[in-house]
Parts: structure tokens; C-alpha cells; sequence
């Protein structure tokens, strides 16, 4: 853990290489201060009009036609799979882009046709393909490269594959609003009250933007959000969506550390470039990924599909 010059020093640099826009961010470099405008990191302003084209594009596909949802999530999904294949190579790691990406399109499309059976057997699969795949290479880097693929496959399209499965339900794109719509909450609200009130360091040998303070913002914002969405969007118990939400902002803070543990390991800042104001798809999709199978799962106990 970083003392208090620490922190100072990561904050004064200007930026957070593990870190993606609004969460729990504002950990002053003056304990009795609070950083505002900078705190986030980004152009705010462009990354909100981005996001918002983004949750247009989205929406529209979710509730005109599932299956265009579907073909939503597939892009969204072999992007990710291309950066994050990209920020390991800049090092020896390669992972077996073949396999990787037809499995996951399998896995995406099973998910959704088959349900979790049908994706266990396309994972396996996929699994399988990387281990076979790279026997060609020899044994120099085996190891590492096919563990590098087993974890591209684990950390997308996988996670990912749960997002289908709750558009898969009779309600789904009910319920994968309710999972969005909680997700990015817990941006919304760590931005807010960690801008605000951030003082206290949540991990700042990893993100050291992010604050307690910014994290109890993202809970109570979830909770909020949660409530409001399963009561009147799903017909739930409204103690479910206050579960959601706890889930969602704790899940989703570990999802975007992991990721901003992957991107300190590798030495970068950002996993792409291709959204400006956010970094990379996968700077956008961390904590979404990580939240994806907790919410299916309290979602598919505690909700009945209408």
C-alpha cells in the first residue's frame, strides 16, 4: 500500500494508467482537499457523447430485435478480444487469436440459442482449441501463450455470454437494461461522490484515483438504481434490486482493478484508442463483464421471467 506521497505523486502525474473513466475517482493529493475537474482523468464532455451514442446504438438494437443485440454484443465482444490480444503482445505473450475468436462467436451465439449448456460445451471447445492450436509453435512460450488464451477466453467472451443469456429469457431485454442501467451507476455515482467527498485511498497501488468514498457513492447509487429497475422494469421484490446493487458495485469495482492490474502489469495506459474520452472498448466493457454473470445469476433466482 502506498503512503500518503504516493498517492500524491500518482495523482500530480495527471493519470490513471489502471484506471477507466468515473469511477470512485478523486483521491486528493491534499488530504484536506478535493480534486474536481481533473479527477476523472479524461475529457469528460467527449467521453459523455460518446457513451451516450454507445447506450443509443445499444438500446436500439435491444429493443427493436434481440438477435441485432446479439451481433451488438458479438462486435462488442471480438473488439475486446483484439485489444486485449494487442496489450499482451506488447510483450512476448501471444495468444491463439484462432481459436480465441471463432470460440467466442460460438460461445456468444450457443449462449443465446443453447443456453448455459450449450455454452459450457462451446467453452470446453474453445479451451480445447487453444491447447491443440499452439502445439504448432513448439514448446518455447507453450505455457504461456495458451494460458494467455485460456484467459482471453475466460475474461470475454465468456463473461460476456451471460449478457445473452439474460437477453435469451422472456423479459431479457428487460433484464439486461436493469443490468446496464445498475452497471454504469456505479460509474455515475463513484464520479459524483468521489469528485466531492474522495479522501481515503481504496487501492492506490492499483487505481489511485478510486476512494472509499467514491465506492460508498457507486453502492448507494447501484442500490438506488437497482430498486427502481427490478420493482418497476421487472416486476421483482424490490430487496432484489437492492441485493443487485450491492453485487454490481462490489463485482464491478473488482472487475475494473483487475483490469487496471493487467494494463499496470503490461505498462500501459489504456487497453486501445478507440473510443475517444474512454481508452479502449475493453476500458469501457471491465466492469460490465464482471457483473454480467452475477447479475444473470441473482436475476435468474430471485426473478421470475414474465
Amino acid at each position: 500500500m502506498s503512503g500518503p506521497k504516493d498517492i500524491r505523486s500518482d495523482i500530480s502525474g495527471g493519470t490513471d494508467s489502471g484506471g477507466s473513466t468515473g469511477s470512485h475517482s478523486a483521491v486528493p493529493s491534499d488530504p484536506d482537499a478535493v480534486v474536481r475537474a481533473s479527477s476523472a482523468g479524461r475529457d469528460l464532455p467527449v467521453a459523455i457523447a460518446v457513451g451516450v451514442a454507445l447506450a443509443a446504438v445499444a438500446l436500439a438494437a435491444l429493443f427493436i430485435v434481440k438477435a441485432a443485440f446479439v451481433v451488438f454484443v458479438l462486435v462488442a465482444a471480438m473488439l475486446g478480444l483484439r485489444e486485449l490480444s494487442q496489450a499482451l503482445a506488447t510483450g512476448p505473450t501471444r495468444v491463439p487469436r484462432v481459436p480465441v475468436t471463432v470460440g467466442g462467436v460460438a460461445m456468444i451465439v450457443s449462449a443465446y440459442w443453447g443456453g448455459p449448456d450449450a455454452l459450457s460445451v462451446a467453452t470446453v471447445l474453445t479451451a480445447l482449441g487453444c491447447l491443440l492450436w499452439r502445439l504448432a509453435g513448439g514448446a518455447a512460450g507453450y505455457v504461456r501463450d495458451a494460458s494467455a488464451g485460456l484467459l482471453a477466453t475466460i475474461y470475454v467472451p465468456l463473461l460476456g455470454s451471460f449478457v445473452v443469456l439474460m437477453l435469451a429469457s422472456g423479459d431479457g431485454a428487460a433484464r439486461v437494461a436493469t443490468f446496464v442501467l445498475v452497471t454504469t451507476a456505479s460509474d455515475i455515482g463513484g464520479l459524483a461522490a468521489g469528485v466531492r467527498l474522495g479522501r481515503h485511498a481504496l487501492a492506490p497501488t492499483i487505481s489511485p484515483k478510486k476512494s472509499w468514498e467514491g465506492f460508498a457513492g457507486s453502492v448507494a447509487a447501484c442500490m438506488l438504481v437497482g430498486w427502481i429497475t427490478v420493482t418497476y422494469a421487472l416486476d421483482g421484490d424490490w430487496w432484489v434490486g437492492l441485493v443487485l446493487g450491492v453485487a454490481a458495485a462490489g463485482i464491478g469495482t473488482l472487475g475494473d482493478l483487475a483490469e487496471s492490474m493487467i494494463k499496470r502489469d503490461l505498462g500501459i495506459k489504456d487497453m486501445g484508442s478507440l473510443l475517444p474520452g474512454h481508452g479502449g472498448v475493453m476500458d469501457r466493457l471491465d466492469s460490465l463483464l464482471a457483473v454480467a454473470p452475477v447479475a444473470w445469476l441473482i436475476l435468474d433466482l430471485l426473478v421470475s421471467t414474465s
